[in-house]
């Protein structure tokens, strides 16, 4: 990068730099951006794409147990029920 370009940048970034920061900076920036040349060169080369096994791992919608089969169990360990129901307690008032 050039000393103009860092200038430019701290202009748009409002950051007040001073000549030998500027210097230092150069030389910084220029490195870095080397280094992420490097590091993009490396990491967009093209590589094989490995597909794994692959399966349906849907399965059809069938009834494991015959309906109601826990109704009666899960009815019991609630606290209150009342018929086929678990009886909870209000929490909405009557206008809302």
């Amino acid at each position: 990068m050039k000393r103009e370009d860092i200038e430019h940048l701290a202009t748009l970034a409002r950051i007040d730099l001073k000549d030998e920061e500027v210097a230092s900076l150069t030389d910084s920036i220029t490195s870095i951006l080397g280094y992420v040349s490097d590091v993009n060169a490396i990491t967009t080369e093209e590589k094989p794409k490995e597909v794994g096994a692959l399966y349906n791992v849907m399965r059809e919608d069938e009834e494991t147990h015959e309906p109601g089969q826990y109704t009666e169990a899960i009815l019991n360990e609630a606290p209150k029920r009342e018929g086929q129901y678990i009886q909870v307690k209000k929490i909405l008032g009557d206008n809302e």
